[in-house]
């Protein structure tokens, strides 16, 4: 990540927790090229026509932090976490919306991540997905962040760990648990729901 020194956002969202809008924009400016990138890494996952850009993602993301009233983050750390949690959300909201209307029966399937294969990343899979990945985390949120990181800011195990104060054996282990798991619920429940 190429942002600036970790005492810059540290000190901005310090600012920005204490009610002060002006530090948010600086905190924007600060880490925008970071979350661009990564939110067109995981763009480049979505299906072929896919009308969301990277740069709507950040700015969509960029709205809903300036609607937050408070936020407790202490860190870069936090904040990348957090920022990861919201583009989920932003996503998932944008997935309900594409599902509402009709798709052309020879949309291609296009995987959420390698390791997640079996998980479209447009349309109905990803709202399953985020209605498991909330179910997890209401019994392991590390988990889920660490799934966050790397499945839809594409961080690098090492990132992951060093954003979640783990290490990456814990992140390892994290990711493979949180795919087993979301493997079971959602293939498990449809299949014998078929």
């Amino acid at each position: 990540m190429r942002d600036g020194p970790p005492g810059d956002i540290t000190a901005l969202l310090d600012r920005w927790s204490k009610g002060d809008p002006a530090a948010l924009q600086s905190l924007a400016t600060l880490a925008y090229e970071d979350l661009r990138m990564m939110a067109a890494g995981f763009l480049r996952r979505e299906r072929p026509g896919h009308t969301l850009q990277a740069t709507a993602l950040v700015n969509e993301l960029y709205l809903r932090l300036a609607g937050q009233t408070s936020f407790r983050g202490t860190s870069r750390e936090h904040f990348y976490s957090f920022s990861a949690m919201m583009m989920r959300r932003i996503l998932t909201d944008y997935a309900r919306r594409s599902t509402a209307e009709k798709r052309p029966a020879s949309a291609e399937r296009v995987p959420l991540h390698p390791d997640m294969a079996w998980v479209d990343a447009s349309g109905d899979d990803m709202v399953a997905l985020d209605q498991a990945m909330a179910e997890l985390e209401v019994s392991d949120a590390r988990t889920v962040r660490a799934m966050e990181l790397r499945f839809f800011l594409g961080c690098t195990t090492e990132e992951a760990s060093r954003i979640l104060g783990v290490s990456t054996a814990t992140v390892d282990r994290d990711v493979k648990f949180g795919t087993a798991w979301l493997y079971r619920r959602l293939w498990g429940k449809s299949r014998t729901e078929a």
